[in-house]
């Protein structure tokens, strides 16, 4: 019985290498990861949803943990949903930690049975963000070592 599943929620507009890390590296973690893409009807997006979800299908095509959905409304309602136990965040900086740590302990009010699980990012992640990198590209610049392979393909990169 799977009972170890994490959701990784984010918009992943677009997925940058240190979502990748992160997910990676929670792999051996969890029965299984729910990579979950937000829809935020307040929120505009660089890429659609099907391109952000191809991606991400695209770059853990190999690996049997991982799914990827989208949804909407409270992330605790997507892991009740699912049967997940953990939310997996990963933490960049202190300003990171200190938002996502109210947004856990506002969930864990929501859903006492949900545990918000951190992993740091690893060093050479730190500065990158998907709002970086769609500020990069906005301003053709190079992102190629932001994004994955996969991502600068599609976007002619490569």
């Amino acid at each position: 019985m799977m009972n170890n599943i994490a959701i990784f929620p984010g918009s992943f507009d677009p997925i940058t290498l240190g979502h990748v890390s992160v997910i990676r590296r929670a792999i051996p973690l969890f029965d299984k990861i729910i990579i979950s893409i937000g829809i935020n009807s307040e929120k505009k997006h660089m890429f659609d949803m099907e391109q952000r979800k191809s991606w991400i299908e695209k770059i853990f095509q190999d690996e049997e943990k991982i799914i990827v959905e989208s949804f909407t409304g409270l992330t605790v309602n997507f892991c009740k949903d699912r049967n997940a136990r953990f939310i997996l965040r990963g933490l960049r900086t202190a300003a990171d930690f200190e938002f996502e740590r109210g947004i856990g302990q506002v969930n864990k009010k929501l859903n006492p049975n949900i545990d918000t699980i951190f992993l740091l990012t690893e060093p050479e992640y730190t500065p990158i963000s998907s709002s970086i990198v769609r500020d990069v590209i906005r301003n053709n610049g190079d992102i190629s070592q932001m994004v994955p392979k996969e991502v600068l393909k599609d976007l002619k990169i490569a």
